[in-house]
């Protein structure tokens, strides 16, 4: 199958607020956020945000429909896209945890960067990861020195798989902290989750076109 490739450009609740296609294509959705956005798991605690600091910096709260903890997106300053697989699709696996093994790797090849590790067990905990979708680790996502550089969720359906992927070309641990609620890891606890990386649409696009 082809892959569809769309690219948008908005405010992160309209992007999460997409359904899940009936009949789904193999497609990549690419979206830039044009004002900053905290996005919250599905079942995410509200009381980890400080809504008020959200307010006076103009941080849009939104909840996607996968699991894990919040997400910063500021304009420009992550990658952020969506990759959806119908059911029969090559990379389809109806196991959960090695269904986004194949997304790791076509994200560390889009990225280039042999050190890049692909988490292949399962589910890694610590005292912030119900907080902060980086101060964990799940299956498929990727990590350089310790430090998470790929963040990933799922969301399925009985036609569909959704995974949520971000990856952060820049990190500022002081925005976050300002936008959580008390008791919140510090700066320098939020410094250490993250690393960067450079990723392109180009890149990604080419990656999955020959998967």
């Amino acid at each position: 199958m082809a892959w569809c490739i769309e690219q948008y450009r908005g405010a992160a609740s309209a992007f999460h607020a997409r359904p899940l296609a009936d009949e789904p294509e193999p497609t990549l959705w690419w979206f830039e956020v044009d004002r900053p956005a905290l996005v919250l798991g599905s079942a995410q605690a509200a009381s980890h945000v400080d809504a008020a600091a959200c307010a006076r910096l103009d941080v849009e709260i939104v909840r996607r429909h996968s699991g894990g903890g919040a997400v910063l997106l500021w304009p420009d300053e992550v990658a952020w896209f969506d990759i959806e697989i119908p059911r029969g699709h090559a990379r389809w696996d109806a196991d959960i945890a090695r269904a986004a093994w194949w997304v790791g790797e076509m994200v560390a090849e889009a990225i280039g960067d042999s050190t890049l590790e692909v988490h292949r067990s399962g589910l890694v905990r610590s005292e912030w990861s119900s907080v902060v979708c980086f101060a964990g680790m799940g299956p498929g996502e990727l990590s350089r020195g310790g430090r998470k550089v790929l963040g990933l969720s799922q969301r399925r359906t009985r036609s569909a798989i959704r995974y949520q992927c971000a990856v952060y070309r820049t990190w500022d641990p002081g925005r976050l902290h300002e936008l959580l609620a008390e008791p919140r890891p510090g700066r320098d606890e939020l410094a250490a989750m993250v690393d960067t990386a450079s990723l392109t649409l180009d890149a990604v696009s080419a990656r999955l076109a020959v998967r």
